[in-house]
């Protein structure tokens, strides 16, 4: 990252705001939203083990923001990626966002179908090769497009869809998908929130209690704000991945694309 952009950054967070830092020796990676971009996804990832082997830390933890699948067209080639690979010495958070919410509520519900197929669902079916939706919305076609799903689906991804955390927080760090609701707090505050706010939290002043990093709601920039920071920079229509790298009171980025860094958006 240029030396430009480490100074907007810090001049983004001078004055006021959540001061938030990590423990000596943590560093962290959080991802932004992937949207079935596993050629992104691969290139990051790439980009990250070599950022953590340029310099040691006790421990590196890479933390995933959610919406892994839907619009792009590579939604089963990122959790095959996320269910079979590991960058060695790294732990993982997978959080869950609302994307993975729509994707296992027509596992359950076929009539859900409708409304995720226009959502993204289509294209993550067809990831599958699951095609039984692409030119009827007919609700027998929902219904076999459901069991055609719930039959090829991984049990490894099915698993890893089940099994996916809705926050975590490190130092003075809240990760969370979507945001949360602004007064609440943050022992308190419910899934619905965590997955799906924008306006009331993305317009919010207050402080959080800690420094809310998120994804959810994307911009062609990261969007840096006093108490959070939004980092889905759009990557299944911009081509542009994004991590944010943590380590004690530094924060910078690692991006894909055309654009090897991009400035932090004061907003």
């Amino acid at each position: 990252m240029t030396g430009g952009l480490l100074g907007r950054l810090k001049a983004a967070f001078r004055g006021g705001g959540e001061a938030a830092s990590l423990p000596d020796g943590m560093r962290i990676y959080a991802v932004g939203d992937i949207h079935g971009r596993d050629d992104l996804l691969r290139e990051l990832l790439a980009k990250i083990e070599a950022d953590a082997k340029a310099r040691s830390f006790d421990r590196n933890i890479l933390i995933f923001l959610g919406d892994y699948v839907d619009r792009g067209l590579q939604s089963k080639a990122v959790l095959d990626r996320l269910t079979s690979e590991r960058l060695p010495g790294f732990e993982y958070v997978f959080l869950k966002g609302n994307h993975e919410l729509a994707l296992m509520q027509f596992l359950d519900d076929a009539s859900f179908g409708k409304s995720w197929k226009y959502y993204g669902g289509l294209e993550t079916l067809h990831s599958y090769g699951i095609t039984e939706l692409t030119l009827t919305d007919d609700p027998a076609a929902f219904e076999r497009a459901r069991e055609h799903f719930n039959d090829v689906l991984p049990e490894a991804h099915r698993h890893f869809l089940q099994t996916l955390e809705t926050k975590a927080e490190f130092g003075g760090y809240f990760f969370v998908h979507a945001g949360v609701r602004p007064g609440i707090a943050l022992h308190r505050q419910i899934e619905e929130d965590l997955l799906w706010i924008r306006e009331e939290f993305l317009n919010s002043n207050s402080s959080f209690g800690r420094y809310v990093v998120h994804g959810h709601t994307p911009n062609e920039e990261v969007v840096v704000r006093p108490n959070r920071m939004g980092i889905d920079t759009g990557a299944y229509m911009t081509g542009i991945l994004t991590a944010l790298v943590l380590e004690g009171e530094e924060r910078r980025l690692i991006q894909t694309g055309a654009r090897e860094s991009a400035p932090a958006k004061a907003v």
